[in-house]
């Protein structure tokens, strides 16, 4: 079985502050990373990291920020047959993580915004489809609709909120929010199922809720990604959904505690490894 993940690519450049700056005022950094990412393209990534076998949809420009992109996601094990090129500039973010761990992000779509929809397939042996809202609506659409007609169970991962057509919302078997995009959609997507991340109050998911695993926070820049790919790789290996819940908690736990360097070793053995270590705490 695969996933199938649909959405955006960006070059992430992450600056370390003591604090995030209030307007009009400057604040003197302490270090920049320039980091792969994009909705699309980290869960995508983690999702593989996890052990599942990967398909991405996503396009990506012809400036630097692209070569960098294809750069970290050439070693990945995702499958590329899908990417497309752009003439223009890249999707890409600047984030700031304060002394906290915590952080504030402005994206900018660019190529991500020219996803061409007429190339785009869900490939045989296909068990899941993932969404964000990062990329055009039509691009939701057609992928949800196409997962559909092929058997294939939808999520989606509904960030940033934004109202959602019918037809998408008829189409969702999941839709993965945190606490602010549910208050957005609380009323609206009645016959849907949901998971709302808490961040460090764990996750609630049909009427259960899953607590958090108490760790200290390097940095939080991606935690949602990497526990949204996480969940998608256990559940395309067929684990029941309350499982696939704790161990995408554990790497998500385990990503933000490691260093941006470091987070590339992260594996399903170390995160089976970091459950162990934690089931008795």
């Amino acid at each position: 079985m695969s996933a199938l993940v649909a959405g955006s690519l960006h070059l992430d450049v992450v600056l370390r502050a003591p604090k995030l700056p209030a307007l009009d005022e400057t604040v003197a950094g302490t270090a920049v990373d320039y980091v792969f990412g994009g909705k699309g393209g980290n869960q995508a990534v983690s999702a593989a990291r996890m052990g599942a076998n990967v398909h991405l949809i996503g396009r990506a420009g012809s400036d630097r920020f692209g070569d960098m992109i294809r750069e970290a996601l050439e070693p990945s094990g995702v499958n590329l047959s899908q990417l497309q090129l752009d003439k223009g500039p890249s999707g890409m973010s600047a984030a700031i993580v304060n002394a906290d761990g915590e952080y504030g992000a402005v994206i900018v779509s660019a190529a991500n915004l020219n996803i061409e929809a007429d190339k785009l397939y869900v490939p045989d042996g296909t068990s899941l489809v993932l969404l964000q809202n990062e990329v055009p609506e039509e691009i939701n659409l057609v992928m949800a609709r196409r997962a559909r007609a092929a058997g294939v169970q939808v999520w989606l991962n509904a960030a940033p909120a934004r109202r959602l057509p019918n037809a998408l919302v008829e189409a969702l078997d999941l839709l993965i929010v945190n606490r602010v995009e549910a208050e957005f959609y609380a009323g609206t997507v009645p016959n849907t199922k949901m998971l709302i991340t808490l961040g460090a109050e764990g996750v609630s998911y049909q009427g259960n809720h899953y607590p958090a695993f108490q760790i200290e926070v390097v940095s939080a820049h991606s935690a949602g990604d990497m526990f949204v790919g996480a969940l998608a790789a256990q559940v395309d290996s067929g684990n029941e959904m309350a499982s696939a819940i704790r161990f995408a908690q554990a790497a998500a736990a385990s990503h933000v505690a490691a260093e941006l360097d470091e987070r590339v070793r992260l594996s399903p053995d170390s995160v089976s490894a970091f459950l162990e270590d934690h089931a008795n705490r």
